[in-house]
């Protein structure tokens, strides 16, 4: 199952979800890719969201105005449709319209694998970028280990290159794929200071020593998440 957590006021970009791409709202976009994969549900917090998805044919479930995340509101939705343990949950951001459906397929395969052989408790996707990108704080930032595990995730530029040698960098994509089982388990974790810090909640089952398994993809999408990336995905689909 896919669940898009969807809330409606973003910070830097309000209203993002519903702002039209083609004519068609973001969210809708998204979700209609998401649907070529499996069951997909949008997870809102606000009727007017509902009221789109409804008149789009997506299904969609209201949920909790205090949740402080988008995996918060995942967990509720597994909860509500009390999905199997070992059922493959991903969570979909609600600004991906321009993901590739093999990124989703692939990284569901492999969750798929991790759960029947418990070697990881999550999944996510990566892909390299060059340095200057690695230079930008809104591209979070991945290290792994030698059997690709994430070992840390950054908002800072990492690796730390001190002698100016040749290095790689590697970009997170912020898709996420849990069983049902650790979906609710990573929720019911108290949040960790290095989350807070970084403003990143993966980092959270790092912190409970659990294993994120990375899965290396190649991608041309671009979440939006600002006026420019909005202005950008125009130009992208020659909307005006």
């Amino acid at each position: 199952m896919i669940i898009i957590p969807a809330r409606l006021h973003s910070t830097r970009l309000p209203n993002k979800l519903l702002l039209p791409l083609g004519g068609i709202p973001i969210i809708v976009r998204t979700a209609n890719i998401a649907k070529e994969i499996d069951s997909t549900i949008v997870a809102c917090d606000s009727e007017e969201i509902l009221d789109v998805c409804k008149k789009y044919n997506i299904d969609c479930i209201l949920t909790s105005k205090e949740h402080t995340s988008g995996t918060d509101r995942c967990a509720e939705v597994a909860k509500k449709m009390k999905l199997d343990d070992d059922e493959v949950v991903i969570n979909l951001q609600g600004d991906e319209p321009f993901i590739e459906s093999n990124i989703i397929e692939n990284l569901k395969q492999s969750m798929k694998n991790a759960i029947s052989n418990k070697f990881a408790f999550m999944a996510s996707c990566y892909k390299q970028i060059d340095s200057a990108s690695a230079d930008d704080p809104n591209i979070v930032k991945v290290v792994l280990d030698s059997n690709s595990f994430a070992l840390y995730f950054s908002r800072s530029k990492i690796p730390y290159n001190r002698d100016n040698v040749e290095s790689t960098y590697f970009g997170h994509i912020g898709i996420y794929a849990f069983s049902a089982k650790s979906l609710i388990e990573f929720c019911n974790f108290s949040k960790s200071q290095i989350e807070d810090i970084e403003k990143l909640e993966q980092l959270r089952a790092l912190w409970y020593s659990k294993k994120i398994l990375m899965i290396k993809v190649e991608t041309n999408s671009i979440g939006i998440d600002t006026k420019s990336d909005y202005e950008n995905a125009l130009k992208l689909i020659g909307d005006k």
